[in-house]
């Protein structure tokens, strides 16, 4: 695939696209093990539904197997919901946001983790952050893709206490970052009117200086590179504008870089699976009502049809209307 320079080229994430770009299978006699071990990191007292919608969509994208961390105020009820999963009760603090404890708690999955989710439904983002900051060295020198989502994302705005203070923040190893338009203003002091009319270079430029790949969400959803490469993806439904939809993207992207997708590989697949659902829903159900946590339901079998698997199965999703959007 042809790496595009800043000025010459963006590449559509479409059927073509994808089928060149095939995410890893297993071996038909493969195990759980091999087909990749995500965990996911996240929910709070307020919104434990965040975490557990982005780690059904991580099982859907065939990750084999999930841990889940989460508060402890919400650990059995999130066991409950998933009984696929193992889940750790991490202590917090009043404000909800996670302790420091979680360190040790998690220290011993770094080795046998093959992509970390932090980020859906957490509180308190200085807190996260200093827990961002202190797990990031761990899991990177394990070799664990890392992406950051929504509250984890402002590690960014908070970097460790030994930053040099003329410093933005940049991350050492790539990781993949999944913010919308108005999270991105917060992280860049860019307005968002800004970023909505002109999002493909406040991508590039934020990919470059964060050293992640930037998927930036919208009707046209963005994804850049550190090294300038940008694709483009535009489709879904105003359906996909509902709460807890950016958690589901968010754990799908972290399922496909489990079973070994490059980190802008899952971004695009994650992306185009995750609208291509929505227009499922919408075909099924109506453009308005479907709900976040149907999303997920679809991807299996998007996953074989966009890979050609299903060769006689003919497209009928139809394109969405200019300036439908996708949740947060």
């Amino acid at each position: 695939m042809d790496t595009p320079t800043r000025a010459t080229a963006v590449h559509d994430v479409d059927t073509a696209l994808l089928r060149s770009w095939a995410v890893p299978m297993p071996a038909v006699e493969g195990d759980k093990e091999i087909r990749g071990h995500v965990l996911v990191l996240g929910g709070s007292c307020e919104m434990p539904g965040a975490i557990i919608l982005a780690a059904t969509a991580a099982l859907r994208a065939g990750a084999g197997k999930l841990t889940i961390a989460t508060g402890q105020s919400v650990a059995q009820l999130v066991a409950l919901a998933m009984p696929e999963a193992r889940v750790i009760g991490l202590q917090e603090h009043d404000s909800a946001g996670i302790t420091l404890d979680a360190v040790a708690a998690l220290d011993p999955l770094a080795e046998r983790v093959d992509a970390i989710l932090i980020g859906p439904g957490m509180r308190d983002e200085p807190l996260t952050a200093e827990l961002v900051h202190a797990l990031l060295p761990r899991f990177e020198a394990a070799g664990s893709t890392v992406v950051l989502d929504a509250c984890a994302m402002g590690a960014l705005l908070h970097p460790p206490a030994d930053w040099p203070q003329d410093r933005a923040w940049r991350f050492e190893r790539p990781v993949i970052l999944t913010p919308h338009a108005g999270e991105m203003a917060h992280l860049t002091g860019v307005g968002k009117d800004a970023i909505c009319a002109e999002p493909d270079p406040c991508a590039l430029d934020a990919a470059q200086a964060w050293n992640a790949v930037v998927v930036l969400k919208g009707a046209r959803t963005v994804i850049a590179t550190p090294d300038g490469t940008l694709y483009q993806h535009e489709g879904g439904n105003v359906g996909l504008a509902i709460s807890g939809s950016g958690d589901v993207l968010a754990g799908v992207i972290a399922g496909l870089a489990a079973r070994g997708a490059a980190l802008d590989q899952a971004a695009c697949w994650g992306v185009a699976l995750h609208a291509r659902s929505g227009e499922r829903l919408a075909q099924r159900m109506g453009a308005l009502g479907y709900l976040a946590r149907e999303i997920s339901q679809e991807i299996p079998a998007l996953l074989e049809h966009i890979a050609g698997e299903r060769a006689g199965e003919q497209e009928t999703i139809r394109p969405a209307p200019v300036g439908w959007g996708m949740g947060v």
